[in-house]
Order: structure tokens, then sequence, then C-alpha cells
């Protein structure tokens, strides 16, 4: 039997560098969207459409690669991901390269966006890096690693946006991808030094039988958590359940708002209020980080108060922050809503997470894959929405597009005041 390699600290640094490292995508193109509308000559509709790029393979290959990781543990779904972004980030940088900026015409958009969504696998890393640190650590353990995981990788989007705009002026667009991606093949070597599965999954790869692994972990390594059943029936029963979908709207506003945010802001503060870029990334990074910080803190929150109160309480801070963005012409006044937005938002994201061994516990496992995967599918169809108020020249589109969080806060709302009274209930 071969060396058991790793340890559960070690697990979870390597997890949340991996996650950190391909979360950073979400922030691909909203910084330097403008750059390439300008070339380009799009409409918003479809710089909505480029800047989302990267949330439609993050959200939805959540789904099947958080599976994966019951079968081989998370580190080989981590290198593939992380591999895809590679590839995607490559394929950017060598397409600017060549034809940045005279050549940029629409016959090379449909290339950027197949790129922008091989650049977003990476993000799809959250599923799977919640289920390797989950197997690392013991019941006990489980809030305060997950909530520094997610707290941690949820930075990177905000630390790109604000790197992003001080390395286009120094570097330009084309060498800015390339450092990029240099950042990208070394944070996936980092994964690949101390990356490692839990030791059931170890013990399996050395050849040791399921029963036995099960028992070496649990007896040798003090091991407490392991797959159990089959994915595919989880995901099956928790979709039967209409609590889970009920989780998966509340997610796709804070979570899929939050992606698409952290992609349209850029655009916002340097069209709307004709900001610099500089300005632009800064304001949007505080909006990111704040929101990935307080993430944490909703956590706790969430076991004092309970999940539901915790997101009637979230929701309705966004609703009126929206109500703010969408009457605001002040520069200042849509900053503090902003700040509100993340707020709201970070707090629900946490609460959302509380809810679901709450109100799915029979199949947790498949309930988060769909909470998690198609919640997250907002962060790819929102930034298209608020790209059609700004149509056909209509600068106040900016602030009218805000009009989507308003209705998606009331409708979750509604749906976290069910919750709670259904759970009174039971």
């Amino acid at each position: 039997m071969g060396r058991i390699k790793g340890n559960p600290d070690l697990g979870g640094i390597g997890a949340t560098i991996g996650f950190f490292i391909g979360f950073a995508a979400v922030s691909l193109f909203g910084v330097t969207a403008g750059k390439i509308k300008a070339v380009m000559d799009i409409n918003p509709v479809l710089v909505g459409l480029l800047i989302s790029a990267p949330a439609l393979s993050g959200s939805l290959l959540r789904i099947p690669f958080a599976a994966w990781v019951d079968t081989t543990g998370g580190r080989k779904p981590f290198l593939v991901l992380l591999g895809l972004s590679i590839v995607g980030m490559a394929g950017l940088y060598f397409v600017l390269k060549s034809y940045y900026p005279n050549n940029l015409t629409m016959g090379i958009y449909p290339l950027l966006i197949l790129l922008g969504v091989l650049c977003g696998c990476g993000i799809a890393t959250f599923s799977v890096g919640i289920g390797q640190v989950s197997y690392w650590f013991p019941q006990n353990k489980q809030g305060t690693v997950l909530g520094l995981y997610a707290g941690v990788g949820n930075l990177a989007p905000g630390i790109f946006a604000l790197i992003l705009p001080f390395a286009m002026e120094s570097l330009g667009l084309v060498t800015s991808y390339l450092a990029w991606l240099v950042f990208l093949v070394v944070g996936t070597f980092v994964y690949w030094a101390i990356g490692r599965n839990a030791w059931y999954f170890q013990l399996k790869e050395q050849g040791m039988g399921g029963e036995d692994a099960v028992r070496e972990a649990k007896e040798t390594y003090g091991q407490e958590i392991f797959p159990k059943g089959n994915i595919t029936d989880s995901l099956k029963t928790s979709a039967k359940i209409w609590k889970t979908w009920a989780l998966v709207a509340l997610y796709f506003t804070s979570f899929g708002g939050f992606i698409a945010l952290t992609a349209w802001f850029p655009t916002y503060w340097s069209v709307y209020f004709g900001r610099t870029i500089v300005i632009a990334g800064i304001l949007t990074a505080v909006y990111s980080i704040l929101a990935s910080l307080i993430r944490v803190i909703g956590g706790q929150v969430s076991d004092i108060f309970g999940g539901e109160r915790t997101a009637i309480t979230a929701f309705f801070i966004t609703m009126t922050a929206a109500i703010i963005m969408f009457f605001s012409q002040s520069f200042s006044l849509s900053i503090a809503g902003s700040i509100f937005l993340a707020l709201g938002m970070g707090t629900a994201n946490a609460a959302v997470f509380k809810l679901v061994p709450q109100e799915v516990p029979d199949a947790v496992g498949g309930a988060a894959g769909w909470v998690g995967g198609l919640g997250a599918f907002g962060g790819f169809v929102i930034p298209p929405i608020m790209g059609a108020f700004v149509n056909n020249g209509n600068h106040a589109g900016y602030a009218y597009g805000f009009v989507v969080f308003i209705v998606l806060a009331m409708i979750s709302l509604s749906i976290a005041v069910l919750l709670k009274k259904m759970h009174r209930t039971n």
C-alpha cells in the first residue's frame, strides 16, 4: 500500500486555492468589455452576453462535476476544470494578440463567446471544492471550513476586478491577458502540488476495496464523511421536492445576481457615470469583496437567527438597494446602493446553504447540486437582460436595468416568507 499524502489543513488550503484561481474568471470580460465594445461596436445586449459567457459553463458544469467528486475525489475534476480554463485563456490571448484592435470584427465575436465559456469552467470548481473539503473534515468543523473556503474563494472576482484596470493601464489589454494566463497556469500547478483527495479516495486509488477503504479511513485516519448512495438518485429525489426549486430561485437572485453584477458593474460605472476604468474596477472590487466577506458572517448569523429569518432580512435589503439603484442619478447614492446590494446578496448566499440540509434533508447532495448549479446560472441570464434596457442608445437604461433585481428580490422575499411559515407549521 502506498503512502497517504496530505492532511485536512492542506486539503482545505489546496481546494481554496483551486477555487480562488478558477473563480477569478467571473470578472473575465467585465473590466475589458469597454475596450472590446469600442473596437467591435457591439450593442449592450451583446456586451451583456459577452461578459456573462464564463457564467454559462461555470454554473451548469457544477452539477455533473459535483457528482464526479463522489466517485474519484476532487483532485481529478479540479484539474480538468482548471485545464479547460487554461485552454480558454490561452485562446483569448492569441485571438487578442492576432486581431486586437484593428481586426477585431463581429466575425470574431462567436469565438470570444466560446473561449469565455471555456474560461468559465474554472468557476465550476466551487462544487468540486465543497465535496473535496467536506470529505477531509469532521461534521463539527464543516460550517467553519466551508465558510472559509467559500468566503476566501469568492474574493477572487473582486480582487481581479481591482487589479485588471491597473494592469491594462500599465501593460495594455493583450499583455494583461498574458499575465492572467501565467497566473492561471501557476495557480493550477500549485493546486496540483498540494491539492489532495481525502484518505478514503486515496486508499481506493491504491487498489483497496470500497468497504475496506471506508473502514481503514475511519479507524486509522478518523474520516467521518463518505459518499453515500448514488448521486443520480439524490438528484432525482431532490428534484421531486418543491423546496429544492424554491432554494434554486433564492440562489438565482443572490449568487447569480452576485456573479452578474461583478461582471456588469465595470460597464455601469464607466459608461453610466463616465468614470475611468480604474475607478470602475475599484468600485466593482468593493462590491464583490464586501459581498464575499459578508457571506462568512452571514453563515454565523444564520446559525443564530435561522436561515429563513436571515434570508427574509437579506432579500429586503437587496430589494431596497435595487430600488435605490433604479432611481439614482447620483454617483454617491449609487455607490451606497451597491454597498447595500453587497450586504443583502452576501448574507442571502449564506442563508440559502444554511437552508439546504434543513429543507431537503433526505437528498442534501442532490439539492446542493441543483441549487449551486442552476442558481449560479443567473450570472449568465441577468447581464443580457440588463443590457436590453440600454439598447437603442437609452443611456438611462443603465439605471432602469436594476428593475430586474427589484422583481427578483420581491419574488425571493415572498419565497423566504413562505418557507418560514411552512417551517413553523411542520
